[in-house]
């Protein structure tokens, strides 16, 4: 009986910190628009130091739910939500759809992966393919031809005064892909989030600095994945291949 009113509790804090974080971080997504702008740094400082993490903590905050079986039908339903939010013109509706939907497809896409090594190659390899699309590939053409389709899909961090930092829904979908690996196979899960999400907010100071119009994040955030991991993972592998 202890047990359980101790887990009990600990899920009624949880609960109650997402709700306190999301009404902050909702907050400033409504007022974020209507502030003075404070120039280009002052803007990047402001979403990498800032809005993007607290932004990425509700993912760990909700990552109990990591293993849900609804939770691949809860990504298409919140599709449908961003789609319809967006039809209707409702931005913040469909900022946060597209978010939960992307961090439901990868805590479900890990239901797949039977082994912690299937999760090190995905780090190793997706990055590759990450930074081709981007660099000459499809992504790459969006980004340059068509930026308004990318807006459309893409998660926006806003700025004071309406600027907008943005990640994909790849992006998302293996940021919380891989912090609910951290969590299923016991590794370093709050250290994952500070690596990972720091990572994202690097990736945007850097693009910024070089003036260009998009870096590929999925290399800096397996960096945060493996780094923060390493020897941990090194050790796991090398107990499973004996």
């Amino acid at each position: 009986m202890e047990l359980d009113a101790a887990v009990l509790a600990a899920g009624r804090g949880r609960v109650g910190a997402f709700a306190g974080l999301g009404a902050l971080v909702g907050a400033w997504f409504v007022a974020a628009p209507h502030l003075p702008h404070v120039g280009l740094w002052g803007a990047v400082a402001v979403v990498v130091a800032v809005v993007m993490p607290a932004t990425l903590l509700l993912v760990l905050v909700a990552l109990p739910l990591r293993d849900r079986s609804w939770l691949l039908l809860a990504a298409l339903i919140l599709a449908l939500v961003a789609l319809g939010c967006t039809s209707a013109g409702w931005g913040l509706g469909a900022n946060f759809a597209k978010l939960w939907a992307a961090v439901c497809a990868g805590w479900a896409f890990l239901r797949m992966f039977e082994e912690l090594s299937w999760v090190v190659a995905v780090a190793v390899v997706t990055p590759l393919v990450d930074a081709l699309s981007v660099w000459r590939g499809p992504t790459h053409a969006i980004t340059a031809h068509h930026f308004e389709a990318y807006t459309a899909v893409a998660i926006a961090f806003l700025a004071p005064g309406g600027g907008a930092a943005y990640l994909g829904p790849p992006d998302v979908l293996f940021f919380a892909l891989f912090l609910a690996a951290a969590a299923r196979w016991e590794l370093r899960v709050g250290r994952t989030w500070l690596a990972t999400t720091g990572m994202y907010s690097l990736t945007v100071a850097i693009a910024n600095a070089a003036d260009v119009g998009g870096l590929p994040a999925l290399p800096f955030l397996s960096v945060g994945f493996l780094g923060a991991n390493a020897d941990l993972l090194w050790r796991r592998l090398r107990r499973g291949q004996r």
